[in-house]
């Protein structure tokens, strides 16, 4: 017989992260775990506090409902927790381990067999300027092509001299930058900014401004120097017909999909498909998950055959990560399957 259970789990960070949003120490996710005739299924369900449309008191209480209900099945289930994205991915990916032969290969893929790699981005965590240089000469040391920064939360005086600084080192042909400004910027101030950017030869900026502005948004798409990436534009919007009337008011250069922000693999699928239509092009981004949905969420990237670096997380901000196959070689995201899974530390029976 079916049975499901919730455990919550507390990331720790290594180094407290700074974002436009504060700084963060701990990162609070959850597991949800299926049994089934001795087989088992894990999925996480990665809360984001303070981003996430599903950051709401009923949460535990709606993911309780989802483990009383589990009989009702993955689709009937699904389509009932349209407001909670991030219960969706971890209720999708439970159901595809709890029937894999390996509970931790759920879109099985040259990827998760080791053969192949994803070519992912540098995440460059806000701070001084002599930290992020070090993070920066880190990331470079590893391997990485293409760098993102988050900018807009020191001044940005300071994060211009800083991109300056590494575009005198290093040729567009060497580093691939992209900036992502979580809507920092001021509607009115956007514009200019992003003509100050736009002459160190960037990638593209994500979410110039706060989402929700659609007109505004829509202007700085047509008059950008610098492509524009919407990132939390896409949370909170969940019918394809509202997916479309967005897209079409603000013709973006790209998105980007969160899984766990968007409704998970079917949410994915849905932007993707409306993308390809307007032909804006996406990527896709993890959300600190644990390496519990970093996994799901990268196998799943794989099998879209993205040619651009992805925005996946490697795992290894956090003090107590499950300890897991994932590893970064060379400016990629690999699955080492000499490595085992250790969920030990989770506790669960």
């Amino acid at each position: 017989m079916l049975k499901a259970t919730f455990k919550k789990y507390s990331l720790q960070f290594k180094l407290p992260s700074g974002t436009s949003r504060g700084i963060l120490k701990t990162k609070e996710t959850y597991f949800l775990i299926l049994k089934d005739k001795g087989k088992i299924g894990i999925g996480e369900c990665g809360l984001f506090r303070g981003l996430s449309i599903d950051d709401r008191p009923d949460y535990e209480e709606k993911l309780q409902w989802v483990c009383s209900n589990i009989d009702l099945g993955e689709q009937e289930l699904y389509d009932v927790l349209v407001e909670f994205p991030s219960i969706q991915i971890g209720l999708e990916t439970a159901f595809k381990s709890l029937v894999a032969e390996n509970p931790f290969e759920v879109f099985p893929s040259e990827f998760s067999s080791g053969e192949q790699s994803i070519p992912i981005n540098g995440l460059v965590w806000m701070g001084n300027q002599d930290f992020m240089k070090q993070q920066i000469s880190e990331k470079l040391t590893q391997g990485f092509s293409c760098i993102k920064m988050k900018i807009g939360a020191i001044d940005f005086k300071t994060e211009i001299e800083l991109l300056k600084s590494i575009r005198k080192e290093y040729s567009t042909s060497d580093i691939e930058l992209r900036v992502d400004a979580n809507g920092a910027f001021s509607p009115s101030e956007a514009l200019e900014k992003l003509k100050y950017l736009s002459d160190l030869q960037l990638h593209s900026i994500e979410q110039p401004i706060r989402q929700g502005q659609w007109q505004e948004m829509a202007r700085l798409c047509e008059d950008t120097p610098l492509p524009i990436a919407l990132d939390e534009e896409l949370i909170g919007i969940f019918s394809e017909e509202k997916k479309e009337e967005m897209l079409n008011t603000i013709n973006p250069q790209y998105i980007i999909l969160k899984p766990s922000l968007v409704g998970g693999f079917r949410g994915s699928d849905s932007w993707i498909s409306i993308a390809k239509k307007k032909g804006v092009d996406w990527w896709i981004t993890s959300a600190l998950e644990s390496n519990i949905g970093l996994n799901a969420i990268a196998q799943y990237t794989f099998t879209k055959k993205s040619t651009l670096p992805q925005g996946l997380g490697t795992g290894s901000l956090f003090i107590n990560n499950i300890p897991s196959p994932l590893e970064v070689f060379n400016g990629t995201l690999h699955y080492n399957t000499n490595l085992k899974w250790n969920f030990e530390m989770m506790n669960i029976e």
